[in-house]
């Protein structure tokens, strides 16, 4: 994700801001750059490639602003060159962004309608344009702001300065993550604390959908609706350590937190947005010929196996193409029988699992083509297959898988559409309105995030029982995942059916004692859902609802609770789905008091057998 830093200081903050961007390397980028206010003119200075670069032109700049604004790039929309990089402008203002604006085509269509000219490729551009466009119009640079974010759909966190303001930065966040700092006359705002540790060691935490209007008196904030927003000012000690955890409790909460960020970096790995169309990485693009393919094979452990069975769902019902999802344990000992046109997929977050791995060489000696879903570009398994589908999760330090889990699912939906134009099973405006959906995702799982003040409530009683089940039709993966995350972190003896199966047996563990998570969205199968729930209602089951709203109106009293997550298009559905499921696993865990970020007996990658 990319990493974002504004300084309104006293004396020239160009080197400040570089310094501050090299401390957000960690998110990975492809470009850098920064733009300095002075004598209401507004400079920028932008490189592709290392940060170095764009050290080297500042110091020979000497740029004397005292207001300024810089960015780490990773590249979503618009290739990675000069031209992309930001900070962006127009008229008067200069922007820096984070995230992926849904609706950036018709914005642009609209302000080009108005006589505006765009140099870029990025969906970024719009916001500089719309902000300025305000001013133009008579409008305050509050209200401009203001208006501007009224018009954004999408996830993002934004810094804006503009050429006749030496007192002002402009910042909102809605999915992304933004902090402000708190200096003695002096102001700035970060990506989180870690950016703006150099400087000061006061912090506020915006929430998600406030925005902000930064002066070197302080901060007005403001939430989504435009009302005035009093946030804490926390103390961080030793920021270089502590900030890796933001305002979070543990890494987990964090990780999920980050999800939307991560889901907008990895789509922008594969997805055209101008085009509305999927573009994988050269490797796989020039490498595979879905045509000829005739079966997919997914390979993975925990986690990563769930996130192939769901692709397994997307590859035959999008792509028309055979699949099955094996655990690498059972598949490397069992002498699977494999097509000379099998493509074998290994799904991975360290890429070092020892049974996939295992797995993997038994293909290669098959003579199938390999590809692996993997976060760790370095790692054994993204060396030694033939294709590399890279997930851009980040590290993720938590145990228990959240982020790496939603990436990989992106990374193998992006994949089956792939597959399925290749091969003509779905058309031009099938893939785009598929594109679309994905395009979305960060902001739905945003205000799936949502979620979290009712899973607190729920969690107090779910932390009472001693079994839990989970059950899901169509979603059945993601019962799976389910409960494997609460088993996982709170030590509560977990299982995942799929809900046709309860009346085979689970149905006899139903008691007043056993909660019943069910995810069902409204779909073609929610009624037969809807009966699976009445059955355990009518024994006595307490089921905990996971619907959109037109479910939740369906099933009207029949749960004993309900969590409402975000009505979407299908495709995407077990990607919202998996959000709530994730926290309820989180707060549980925190009420048993348990070792959230490493639970025992468990590691992060299995490397023996």
């Amino acid at each position: 994700m990319c990493g974002i830093i504004g300084i309104l200081g006293n004396q020239p903050v160009a080197l400040d801001l570089v310094e501050s961007l090299r401390r957000l390397e960690y998110r990975g980028y492809d470009s850098a750059g920064v733009c300095l206010l002075h004598d209401n003119e507004l400079t920028r200075l932008r490189a592709p490639g290392k940060l170095q670069n764009l050290n080297t032109l500042v110091a020979k700049a000497e740029l004397p602003g005292v207001i300024g604004i810089g960015h780490t790039r990773w590249a979503t929309h618009g290739k990675a060159n000069e031209s992309n990089a930001h900070p962006h402008a127009a008229g008067r203002v200069a922007i820096v962004h984070n995230g992926i604006i849904e609706n950036f085509r018709e914005l642009r269509e609209e302000l080009q309608r108005e006589g505006r000219s765009f140099n870029t490729e990025t969906d970024s551009e719009v916001i500089a344009h719309l902000i300025d466009f305000g001013l133009e119009q008579g409008l305050a640079p509050k209200e401009a702001m203001h208006k501007a974010l009224g018009k954004l759909r999408g996830a993002f966190a934004i810094a804006a300065i503009i050429s006749d303001q030496p007192d002002l930065i402009l910042a909102a966040r809605k999915g992304s993550p933004l902090v402000i700092g708190v200096g003695d006359g002096q102001m700035y705002v970060g990506s989180d604390a870690l950016a703006v540790a150099p400087f000061t060691d006061r912090v506020i935490y915006l929430d998600d959908g406030d925005w902000a209007v930064v002066s070197r008196a302080g901060a007005e904030i403001f939430d989504e609706a435009g009302k005035p927003a009093d946030r804490a000012t926390h103390i961080v000690q030793g920021a270089g350590a502590a900030a890796e955890k933001g305002n979070h409790r543990h890494f987990m909460q964090k990780e999920i937190y980050e999800q939307p960020d991560f889901i907008g970096r990895t789509l922008s790995a594969y997805i055209d947005a101008f085009a509305h169309t999927v573009a994988l990485p050269a490797d796989a693009r020039n490498n595979i010929d879905f045509a000829k393919i005739d079966r997919i094979q997914i390979v993975a452990c925990g986690t990563a196996f769930y996130a192939g069975l769901v692709a397994r769902y997307w590859f035959e019902q999008i792509a028309g193409i055979g699949a099955d999802a094996d655990i690498a344990s059972e598949f490397r000992y069992r002498s699977p029988v494999l097509s000379p046109n099998t493509l074998a997929i290994f799904v991975t977050q360290s890429g070092e699992t020892a049974d996939t791995r295992a797995a993997l060489d038994y293909c290669k000696s098959k003579g199938v083509q390999t590809a692996a879903v993997v976060n760790v570009l370095t790692s054994t398994i993204a060396r030694e297959c033939d294709i590399v589908l890279p997930t851009h999760a980040g590290v993720e330090i938590g145990v228990a898988s959240t982020k790496a889990f939603t990436a990989q699912l992106c990374t193998l939906l992006a994949t089956a559409i792939a597959a399925a134009r290749a091969r003509q099973a779905i058309t031009a405006e099938q893939e785009a309105e598929h594109v679309q959906a994905m395009l979305e995702l960060p902001r739905i799982v945003a205000d799936a995030l949502k979620t979290e003040e009712d899973v607190q409530a729920l969690a107090v009683e779910l932390a009472k029982a001693r079994d839990v089940l989970y059950l899901g039709r169509g979603h059945y993966p993601i019962a799976l995942e389910g409960a494997l995350k609460l088993k996982e972190v709170s030590y509560i003896h977990a299982e995942g059916y799929a809900s046709g199966e309860l009346k085979h047996g689970p149905i006899a563990l139903i008691d007043e004692e056993t909660p019943v998570v069910m995810t069902a969205p409204y779909d073609e199968l929610f009624e037969k859902s809807l009966s699976n729930l009445e059955e355990v209602s009518a024994r006595h089951g307490r089921v905990l609802l996971v619907s959109d709203r037109p479910g939740l109106d369906k099933a009207k009293d029949a749960p004993w609770a309900t969590l409402e997550v975000p009505t979407c298009a299908s495709v995407i559905q077990p990607i919202v789905a998996v959000i709530p499921l994730q926290l309820l696993a989180y707060h549980v865990a925190v009420e048993k008091g348990t070792d959230v970020d490493q639970p025992r007996n468990l590691a992060k990658s299995v490397t023996v057998e």
